[in-house]
């Protein structure tokens, strides 16, 4: 009796019991129980399939024999050649469109809109008849491939500007692209370095840069094509010059009357001279190959096969300079498959609405316009309980990219994250972002809140555009990714600052074959950049991270001594004090005849007075800047940083000034690449770092 006793003590809780005891239940808790149990059920019911990555994520590199400490893609099959390119039948950037002609059925193209209205689109066919007749009249003009084959491209992003290009392809011409923040002595520099013939601009403003560039000296330029109306006075003044102006109407109709025959290039020709701007002295032109193009655009394609799978109903937003290569791989990989490109106003002010009527499928960013859009979610926050309620969805939606899953349909999207995926245009699925670093905070954040596949780039334009590239299904930040299939890298030592090559770390060198030719007609620079056996020096302090992938640490190339003899690599500084809240730009200097360093900060006009009230500290944005307290915090609050990220003591800056203007292109003081130009910054804040100086002495 005893055992029956414990059995039924012990029994299964039968229906009835449970139905009694949910039915004593608070109608609140029962509420949340249902809740629960929906959401539970809504997310097994609605989440997809987790995407294969295309190989171990644990190890997405693989060293090569020797003791070169040489890694590539673990994409590519053992004895398997660098890519040159993925199609046979789109080995230079000429067949590159043609087989866009083919594949898309003569789809639609290129696209542009003016305010308020629809995209209005060109075929793939209209197209190429366009840059049939502008390459016909440029020959019929006296342009040759053997001859004067460079051709200036002076404009914003728009058809024209790469139906002209277009054009060059066609007939085995060179396109040279000009860009206005490169400077008028820039500009000038460019076209006597590459004795271009012709430049074609969009608007009569960068006609008459050009004339007053040339106006005082012998030059090259017989023609200027203007792709908008413009006055008679242009005309007589380019006269002067012994210039001819005419509409890129006129010259279309000019290579229809006289048109010739396609004269395609071979993969080895010259494709583009694409001059950077540099830090200091002169711009350099890189010239790139078809092959160094089309090769980097293969390898993109290679990295995400089977799991983008781009296709003729893509659509790209091109808003970032086609005069950077960055930009013109992307535009690659979307007109090999046939899809279309749509141009934004030109405004980046209505970018937005642009994205908004484009919806675009494939967005290139950059890490200044990522910022902004973090920046502006969480401004849209402005209480604890939506601050938590967007962290909380954030990181579940990491949960899930951890596991492999990459949406924009899940309980979280549709509650939190629609709005901001809709400003995109609602059917973003790949963004990719190069150019300069950025934040993994930022960067893990957007890959949640936006739920598309979304790979982060590192590269220059020396090698095309990218050397390496995050994989399919690692949605990790804080590295750049492994080798394209285009390239190996390796990295050197650099014994002064300490990175050896057998530790992992060293210098980025980069080989294969979408390193560039070298500069024009610069042979004592391209000496530099390119070395005897053929390796790409970066000036990029690199570290191989133990899944393979690689993580840019420092700089080369900006190295000085202090008084004492330390070294000195203020760009690692610089990278350290920017996680500092108030701060948006900062300055590092010293040199060999000081003993410490100083620094020139912007604060975030935006987050500033906030950190500051925290602080008892009020003002408007141009008080607080001269405040002589919240200095004192803000230099505080950096060395903190500093000590936490390992800076030594002669590493920490001795004192700083808040200055209020943001460093720009526009001002001078970075590059159109967003990079610092420290020669200028030097100069320009001459008289604070003096006074910074005599101050710690005093």
């Amino acid at each position: 009796m005893q055992a029956q006793d414990l059995l039924r003590q012990l029994r299964m809780p039968e229906i009835s019991d449970v139905r009694q005891y949910v039915r004593a239940l608070p109608t609140n808790t029962l509420m949340g129980m249902g809740a629960l149990a929906a959401v539970t059920t809504y997310w097994y019911a609605t989440r997809p399939k987790a995407l294969k990555p295309p190989c171990d994520l644990t190890m997405q590199s693989t060293e090569m024999p020797g003791n070169e400490f040489i890694r590539g893609s673990v994409l590519l099959e053992e004895g398997q050649d660098l890519m040159t390119h993925f199609y046979d039948d789109a080995q230079t950037l000429y067949e590159v469109f043609t087989r866009g002609v083919r594949v898309s059925n003569n789809g639609p193209c290129l696209g542009s809109r003016k305010p308020n209205l629809p995209y209005e689109w060109m075929s793939y066919k209209e197209v190429q008849a366009m840059a049939e007749n502008i390459g016909s009249a440029l020959l019929q003009r006296g342009h040759s491939q053997s001859g004067d084959k460079f051709i200036g491209i002076f404009a914003q992003n728009r058809p024209e500007w790469t139906i002209s290009e277009l054009a060059c392809y066609t007939y085995s011409l060179v396109a040279v692209p000009l860009y206005d923040t490169l400077g008028t002595e820039a500009i000038d520099y460019i076209i006597e370095k590459a004795s271009i013939g012709t430049i074609i601009c969009d608007v009569p403003n960068k006609a008459q840069l050009i004339l007053e560039c040339v106006s005082n000296r012998q030059h090259t330029i017989r023609t200027i094509v203007l792709m908008e109306a413009f006055d008679s006075d242009l005309v007589a003044q380019a006269q002067t010059c012994g210039i001819e102006v005419i509409s890129l109407k006129d010259l279309v109709e000019q290579g229809k009357a006289n048109h010739k025959e396609p004269l395609p290039p071979k993969p080895q020709d010259l494709a583009i001279i694409c001059f950077t701007s540099g830090t200091t002295g002169n711009p350099k032109g890189a010239m790139l190959t078809h092959r160094n193009v089309v090769s980097n655009t293969a390898a993109f394609i290679r990295v995400t096969q089977g799991i983008l799978k781009p296709s003729c109903q893509d659509v790209l937003i091109s808003f970032l300079p086609l005069a950077h290569m960055f930009e013109r791989v992307v535009e690659g990989v979307v007109l090999i498959h046939g899809a279309r490109i749509g141009y934004f106003q030109g405004d980046i002010r209505l970018l937005m609405d642009d994205l908004k009527t484009l919806q675009p499928t494939v967005f290139p960013v950059v890490p200044r316009l990522l910022n902004r859009m973090f920046d502006k979610i969480f401004g849209q926050a402005n209480t604890p309980l939506k601050r938590w309620l967007l962290d909380f969805a954030s990181r579940r939606k990491e949960a899930e990219m951890k596991s492999g899953v990459v949406r924009k349909d899940s309980m979280w999207d549709k509650l939190i994250f629609s709005k901001v995926q809709a400003s995109l245009g609602g059917r973003v699925r790949l963004m990719i972002t190069g150019a300069a670093p950025v934040s993994p905070t930022v960067l893990t954040f957007l890959r949640a809140a936006l739920g598309c596949q979304f790979y982060e780039g590192y590269g220059q334009t020396e090698c095309t555009a990218g050397c390496s590239m995050s994989l399919p299904g690692d949605w990790t930040a804080g590295h750049v990714g492994a080798p394209l299939p285009c390239n190996n890298i390796k990295l050197v030592d650099v014994a002064d600052m300490n990175y050896l090559a057998a530790n992992g770390e060293g210098e980025v060198c980069v080989k294969g074959p979408n390193v560039f030719q070298g500069y024009l007609k610069d042979p004592e620079k391209t000496a530099e950049a390119i070395d005897k056996d053929g390796w790409l020096h970066t000036g990029d302090i690199g570290k191989w991270l133990p899944n393979g992938t690689l993580k840019i640490i420092d700089r080369k190339k900006h190295i000085f001594k202090l008084a004492q003899g330390e070294y000195i690599a203020p760009e690692k500084i610089e990278n350290i004090y920017t996680r500092s809240d108030p701060v948006a730009q900062i300055f590092v200097h010293g040199d060999s005849l000081q003993a410490c360093l100083v620094g020139i900060i912007v604060p975030d006009p935006d987050f500033l007075p906030g950190w500051a009230k925290k602080r008892g500290i009020d003002g408007s944005y141009m008080e607080l800047c001269k405040n002589k307290d919240l200095k004192n915090a803000i230099l505080e609050d950096i060395i903190r940083l500093g000590r936490e990220g390992g800076l030594k003591s002669f590493e920490q800056v001795r004192d700083i000034t808040l200055h209020p203007q943001m460093f720009s292109v526009q001002n001078g003081l970075l590059t159109p690449t967003l990079k610092a130009k420290r020669t200028e910054l030097k100069n320009h804040f001459r008289e604070q770092i003096d006074q910074l100086y005599a101050r710690i002495k005093m």
